[in-house]
């Protein structure tokens, strides 16, 4: 299959899954009966269009992210747009995050539109090197406009969690006694709505960083400075966990949370022993081609 095939169904079945966390959203309603239906169906329309106007600006106030002059970092600031020219894309906004953590997302709802933020731990912790193959995998994300549609994916996973939180509370406090549907559609919405959002988000993002890596190999020309960089992030997410908001943690390069147990199984990341095995393959079928 060439890269553009790959494209296309890796974008087609990104949007299905998005549409299936959106209907996921009005189900939850529908069990719970009544004004439900409407009310969750209007949020499912909100939350959609407040994800393509506004997720650059949610994803960059939740992570407390700043903005990241020239002056402060020239620098970062070259590199970017060096690979930008590449990838034939405009030059993104740079953040801050003050964080120790080694890490960095994209974000946006096209590339005219785009953000790339960073945490101090990135730019203290890693080679430049390293930096340069976080930075092309992130311009990848924008390249392969990935950033609205994860952007979209967190808000409404994050959205349902937190309906889960609001009717586990008032089940506590007594809940609907006299019907047994709407005690039904509220266990429901606890327990198999978050699960299930979460499910729909692994698939929306496990494959994009695999075709993240790939396109920022391709940019680079090898795939070595990303592989080691993010061998270092995977050190620096188990040392300095960042606390950050579940739903938003797909957004990042590696999974930011502390991955202990089963939460590994859960992780809306591929394994990143697997994503530096495949980035050192493309290094080995690149030097073969020249041996």
């Amino acid at each position: 299959m060439s890269i553009s095939a790959f494209s296309v169904l890796v974008r087609l079945r990104t949007w299905i899954l998005v549409a299936g966390l959106t209907a996921l959203l009005v189900a939850i309603g529908a069990a719970l009966g009544g004004p439900f239906l409407y009310a969750f169906a209007a949020i499912a329309v909100l939350m959609n269009a407040a994800g393509y106007w506004f997720s650059d600006r949610i994803a960059l106030r939740a992570s407390r992210a700043r903005p990241l002059p020239r002056d402060e970092a020239p620098r970062l600031h070259e590199v970017v747009a060096e690979l930008a020219g590449r990838a034939g894309l405009p030059m993104p906004r740079l953040y801050l995050v003050d964080a120790e953590q080694p890490n960095a997302f994209a974000t946006g709802r096209n590339p005219r539109h785009a953000a790339i933020a960073v945490t101090r731990g990135l730019l203290t912790e890693l080679t430049h090197e390293q930096v340069r193959g976080v930075l092309a995998h992130e311009l990848a994300h924008v390249r392969n406009r990935d950033t609205l549609v994860c952007s979209i994916a967190a808000m409404i996973s994050g959205g349902i969690a937190a309906i889960a939180n609001i009717f586990q509370f008032t089940l506590l406090f007594g809940g609907d006694e006299e019907s047994p549907l709407g005690l039904i559609g509220e266990l429901v919405a606890i327990i198999v709505a978050p699960l299930a959002a979460m499910l729909l988000q692994l698939g929306v993002t496990r494959q994009r960083e695999y075709f993240a890596d790939a396109t920022a190999a391709g940019l680079l020309g090898e795939g070595r400075p990303l592989a080691d960089a993010l061998e270092q992030l995977e050190r620096g997410a188990g040392e300095a966990p960042m606390a950050v908001n579940p739903a938003t943690a797909s957004l990042y390069i590696t999974n930011p949370l502390g991955r202990v147990g089963l939460s590994r199984l859960f992780s809306t990341h591929p394994p990143t022993a697997d994503r530096v095995r495949r980035l050192r393959s493309y290094d080995s079928a690149l030097a073969a081609q020249f041996a």
